[in-house]
């Protein structure tokens, strides 16, 4: 992903007002992110419990995704696979992430929701550079470019829905 400055980032909201974008907290690591591991930028909220976002390239252009999550917790013997990565995660380490579809859908309320990892970290497990607790990727036959390539795809898949 390429590297972006905070107004790329909060210009790029589609689902939400410009006011909310420009409150909206960036990661706390920003200035420290390493984009070359990243295919898109996600991070949670942590003043607002259930609430994650999501900075990607789409058609051509930097779109960014306010999302919610439930904050019920599941029992740490459940295990739930992400559909962008496909990294399976035990107890809540997997999230159903909804965000309002842009325009006058949004306004009436409709959304769309895909199972997520709820640290949004999809990049840096295909990638391995970042273990699952207490657990482990399935070994694929598919080379890490690959996995990249599908995990952009699936993201971008979820965005298009966004707009339709």
């Amino acid at each position: 992903m390429k590297a972006l400055t905070e107004q790329d980032i909060r210009t790029s909201f589609v689902n939400c007002s410009k006011g909310e974008a420009k409150r909206l907290p960036l990661p706390r690591d920003f200035d420290e992110l390493r984009w070359d591991d990243l295919d898109f930028l996600g991070w949670r909220d942590l003043s607002a419990p259930g609430r994650s976002y999501i900075v990607t390239e789409h058609d051509g252009r930097t779109v960014g995704i306010t999302l919610r999550f439930p904050s019920q917790q599941r029992g740490f013997l459940h295990r739930s696979m992400c559909s962008l990565c496909l990294t399976t995660h035990p107890g809540s380490g997997v999230s159903l992430m909804t965000a309002r579809k842009t325009g006058q859908a949004g306004r009436d309320g409709n959304s769309v929701g895909l199972y997520m990892c709820t640290d949004l970290a999809c990049s840096l497990y295909v990638r391995g550079k970042k273990a699952v607790p207490s657990g482990a990727r399935f070994k694929e036959s598919l080379t890490v470019e690959e996995q990249i390539a599908r995990t952009s795809a699936n993201l971008s898949a979820f965005v298009a829905k966004l707009f339709g």
